[in-house]
């Protein structure tokens, strides 16, 4: 069925949760751990907003990519909390923890029980409670064990409060970490590696390959990225994230379609979605070959040395964002067989990137894209 509408609102898929731009606002619908749902508006300046230079073509594409990265993961970390996620995390570690304190506590048990009795096995005949009684002047007197055991039975709410605040600043630096290692790892494997295997290759043959170097690098760098995403696909965690992500682009296409958004109308919808920021990772790889082959051929000289091939790379970025991104939005605008064939690599990879959701998330897509339509129905309009 044709699109009736070109949306700009685009979303994201995160942990049990969605999150939809629009023109105007972001929003997150979560799932709660109890089941219920939450909306959640995040706060934000665009900072397309701040300034008309980013929002220049070629500009706006990085800019825009930074942008997503970093709400993205501030959204990551919402979700994560929110949908009880975090908490999952540390169950296995509280079970293992209470586990030792229970065998610790049998263990002190045994040891009190035969205190009651001598060392050579006889036993003797248990005290008299009312003789073991001390007299009672107002004061009640608690052995100095139980007076430890009820210390920590009672500790502070202030305590609970502090550990909850360490937990969540514990929790913010690991994805920092993390985040810090997945670009570390992003560029040693789809800039420094390509490079550095087609230089050892290249030696061995008597740089008789150096022509197709740009050829070389730009399909490693896809079977990585493609390999990457089929093994993450797998991961129990990941696949219900990329269950999310279809729910997402099926409410959108409900939404373009102009028909109501219900769980039923969203259900019979496409899954995949030529404006998807899979296209667009996809694209940008394509972009960077023809850029890489333009360089290499013209410049040969910045192909000799790993380090200075990798910088350049690094330094063309910014252009291949933003022609990746301008693809993305020419396809967006039109409907052709030019756009069918820009947007059909990144079609087929969110046969990966992509499954088939469950009601429970199809509401979650329909409750964060509700948040975020505005009140112009043409706003939004590429």
């Amino acid at each position: 069925m044709k699109n009736c509408k070109r949306t700009t609102i685009g979303g994201q898929a995160l942990i049990e949760a969605v999150m939809m731009k629009g023109p105007e606002k972001t929003a997150i619908a979560v799932r709660l751990p109890d089941g219920g749902l939450s909306v959640e508006y995040m706060e934000e300046r665009r900072w397309n907003q701040r300034n008309r230079l980013l929002r220049l073509p070629l500009i706006r594409g990085a800019v825009g990519l930074v942008e997503s990265l970093v709400s993205g993961y501030k959204a990551m970390m919402y979700a994560a909390e929110k949908s009880g996620f975090a908490d999952m995390e540390d169950e296995e570690e509280r079970e293992k923890q209470a586990e030792k304190a229970r065998k610790k506590a049998e263990r002190l048990a045994k040891k009190a029980g035969k205190k009651g009795g001598k060392e050579d096995g006889s036993s003797v005949p248990p005290p008299d409670p009312a003789a073991a009684q001390p007299p009672d002047d107002g004061e009640k007197t608690v052995p100095p064990d139980e007076a430890a055991d009820m210390a920590n039975d009672t500790a502070p709410a202030q305590e609970g409060e502090k550990k909850d605040k360490g937990e969540s600043a514990l929790m913010a630096g690991v994805m920092g970490v993390a985040s810090v290692l997945g670009v570390c790892l992003a560029l040693f494997l789809f800039m420094w590696l390509p490079s550095f295997l087609f230089n050892q290759l290249n030696r061995l043959t008597g740089e008789t390959i150096s022509n197709w170097r740009s050829i070389f690098e730009g399909l490693l760098k896809m079977a990585i990225f493609v390999c990457y995403l089929a093994a993450v696909s797998l991961m129990k965690d990941i696949r219900r994230v990329f269950m999310y992500h279809g729910a997402e682009h099926k409410t959108i296409f409900c939404y373009e379609a102009g028909d109501e958004l219900t769980v039923e109308n969203v259900r019979r919808q496409k899954r995949f979605h030529p404006r998807c920021g899979t296209s667009f990772m996809i694209l940008m790889l394509i972009v960077s070959i023809l850029i890489s082959a333009a360089l290499s051929i013209g410049l040969p000289v910045l192909t000799r040395y790993t380090a200075v091939w990798v910088a350049v790379k690094i330094l063309i970025l910014p252009l291949i964002c933003g022609l990746g991104y301008e693809l993305i939005r020419f396809c967006g605008r039109h409907d052709n067989l030019l756009t069918k064939i820009i947007s059909a690599p990144g079609m087929w990879l969110q046969r990966l990137t992509t499954k088939e959701p469950e009601d429970d998330m199809i509401e979650i897509a329909i409750a964060s894209l509700k948040a975020v339509l505005p009140a112009d129905p043409e706003a939004d309009n590429w």
